[in-house]
């Protein structure tokens, strides 16, 4: 007998992080998401890998986070940098919170080439 509760058949698209699943965010989307940020305090911290790594544990790290950093205009130039020197590279933003020693947002400013 034939099951009645059937899925079908479909396939999940491989996502970088959460916001993968939304269209892409606009500049000023993206500017809000870092602003909000660091209103809450987190460090900004940005990290970089070839496409075809992405899936690996760790991301190469652009230079140290950005301890005690509040200027929007400074994050905005560093993942500016960041894509300027590795232009086909996925190039993404951590906030990581001092309390709880943890991330508390991450998602990816600059797709590579052939996401």
């Amino acid at each position: 007998m034939k099951s009645m509760n059937v899925m079908g058949d479909y396939t999940t698209q491989q996502s970088l992080e959460t916001f993968s699943f939304l269209p892409p965010l606009t500049q000023e989307e993206v500017y809000r998401q870092i602003d909000y940020m660091l209103s809450q305090g987190l460090t900004p911290a940005i990290e970089h890998e070839d496409p075809s790594r992405t899936m690996s544990s760790y991301w190469t790290m652009w230079k140290l986070p950005m301890f005690g950093e509040r200027e929007l205009s400074n994050v905005v130039a560093e993942l500016e940098a960041c894509h300027r020197a590795h232009p086909g590279h996925h190039v993404r933003l951590i906030g990581y919170d001092n309390y709880t020693q943890s991330q508390g947002v991450c998602f990816v400013v600059y797709r590579g080439n052939g996401w």
